[in-house]
């Protein structure tokens, strides 16, 4: 791997992020946390360019995460962003101050002078703020070159040197011509060339597990979704019979999905697999549980136990494998980000586990580039494009309490939701969507006579990172289709609602 771009971790959210739209370009890029690497080693790995990420801290206050300022004296270009942008202008001698009444949040006009790095996009275009610093005074060396109606240095740069640094987050969508602007740093000013792929994601992967686990029994969590499916997949090009396949029914599944997952490992790939039907053990544990974080850690550490229980029927299990993927990483904290909601298998894992390590092929990769892997590695059309499904399953899709007669509710009101969707197929750009079961009774009518059941949640969403995403604006038809479906065939369902909020401010999911 001949080129290869640093992005250097301040503990923004959308740090994977950046490095995700740098991969897409086909650079490869890697993460490393501005704690754990020296100037003379990013001197010594030969970095083409070095990305300055977001975070969540003033670059003024003593606690606030800093840099050697001889990065910017390697010679290798620089790209700030937001925070990055306000570290750089700290380091080289310029002033950083709180913007007070003029803070930018969501999508600003921007205006752009003569640089490179906007080169071939307008003079005029929209970028995605999100900042309550700016940078009051440039340093020596760097001119402004653009600005906004409240931030008069929104972008500034040194040519000569090649340090760059913007205002705004060209990694996200909201920001008009971001990709270009990436483009042109890996381009036009760090002279990339662009043949990285995700072929080699996978090559990289399977030597590296090869090496790593030689000689070793790998135990994989197979929740059946698309990330543990294609960590499966990945871990036993690897790993080959050393791999078994650890599928635990929770009793938190959506309609029919346990024979499903249980037949397409076993009868398809051949793949060693355990299911264990464990629905008494988790609803006993999620018993008069109504909190969703509290839910989540106990979803997350009596799937451990399982583990356990099943590695010691097994013999001798050294590694504990998982289908993170990156969202769910950066929504359980990671490093200086902050705390969303814990994933079952980060932030839900329990502190003392009985396994010598835990291995997460995956925890680098957004959803869609999970998606291209599994199809590269030849897993079926219907598995590689399934819906997401979080690993608490339909726990944090039950409001309140979990009990058997509301999942029972939920299974028929969300599979009637997906089978309207999924005959509608192509004509609907629609990411993700499924029912919740709110824990909201109300009354209604039936037959003349007085019901009082439960209401029903529908939420469909359009995203390509899921970091961010957008509600979906389903046709009242399939609307109005599938509330009369619900309320008619699913007794114990009075009322259907559609949930038309974005992330943010909510998440995809409910709990």
């Amino acid at each position: 791997m001949d080129e290869k771009i640093l992005v250097l971790d301040f503990g923004g959210q959308y740090n994977q992020l950046i490095a995700r739209r740098i991969r897409e370009l086909h650079v490869y890029a890697e993460i490393k946390s501005y704690s754990k690497i020296t100037v003379q080693e990013i001197k010594a790995a030969g970095y083409k360019g070095i990305v300055f990420t977001g975070g969540p801290n003033s670059v003024y206050d003593a606690s606030a995460p800093h840099f050697d300022p001889a990065v910017l004296n390697l010679g290798i270009p620089v790209l700030g962003i937001c925070y990055g942008a306000q570290l750089i202008a700290y380091m080289a001698g310029g002033t950083v101050c709180s913007a007070e009444d003029s803070s930018e949040y969501g999508k600003t006009a921007l205006h752009t002078l003569d640089s490179i790095l906007f080169k071939d996009t307008p003079s005029e275009q929209f970028c995605w703020m999100s900042h309550t610093d700016f940078i009051l005074n440039n340093p020596n060396g760097f001119s402004t070159i653009a600005y906004t109606d409240n931030c008069p240095c929104a972008a500034m740069a040194d040519e000569s040197r090649k340090l760059y640094a913007v205002q705004f987050h060209p990694e996200v969508t909201h920001t008009e011509y971001g990709n270009q602007m990436l483009s042109n740093f890996l381009f036009g000013i760090c002279g990339c060339i662009g043949e990285w792929s995700m072929d080699d994601f996978i090559e990289r992967s399977v030597d590296e597990y090869s090496r790593k686990l030689k000689g070793k029994r790998v135990l994989l969590a197979l929740s059946g979704g698309v990330d543990s499916s294609v960590a499966a997949a990945l871990l036993h090009k690897a790993v080959g019979d050393n791999l078994v396949c650890v599928f635990v029914d929770h009793g938190l599944l959506r309609k029919n999905e346990g024979d499903f997952v249980e037949q397409t490992f076993r009868d398809r790939f051949g793949i060693e697999l355990i299911r264990v039907n464990a629905e008494k053990r988790f609803l006993q544990k999620l018993s008069g549980v109504t909190d969703p974080e509290q839910k989540r850690r106990i979803i997350g550490e009596e799937f451990i136990r399982v583990f356990e229980d099943i590695a010691g029927q097994l013999g001798r299990i050294d590694v504990l494998a998982q289908g993170t993927i990156y969202p769910d990483v950066i929504e359980s904290g990671s490093g200086d980000s902050a705390v969303i909601k814990s994933h079952h298998n980060v932030g839900g894992l329990p502190d003392v586990i009985a396994f010598d390590e835990i291995v997460e092929p995956l925890r680098e990769l957004f959803k869609d580039e999970v998606r291209k892997v599994g199809e590269k590695l030849g897993l079926p059309c219907e598995l590689v494009w399934r819906q997401p499904f979080p690993g608490p399953g339909l726990a944090v899709r039950v409001i309140g309490e979990v009990t058997a007669e509301k999942l029972a509710l939920l299974r028929e009101a969300d599979a009637i939701f997906r089978q309207e969707l999924e005959r509608a197929g192509d004509t609907l750009a629609v990411s993700q969507y499924f029912a919740v079961l709110t824990d909201l009774r109300s009354v209604g009518v039936m037959g003349d006579a007085r019901t009082y059941g439960y209401t029903v949640a529908l939420r469909a969403v359009t995203t390509d990172d899921f970091m961010t995403a957008e509600w979906t604006q389903l046709p009242y038809g399939i609307l109005e289709c599938v509330s009369s479906r619900i309320t008619n065939e699913v007794r114990g369902i009075t009322r259907v609602v559609y949930d038309i909020t974005s992330k943010p401010p909510a998440t995809v999911e409910w709990e």
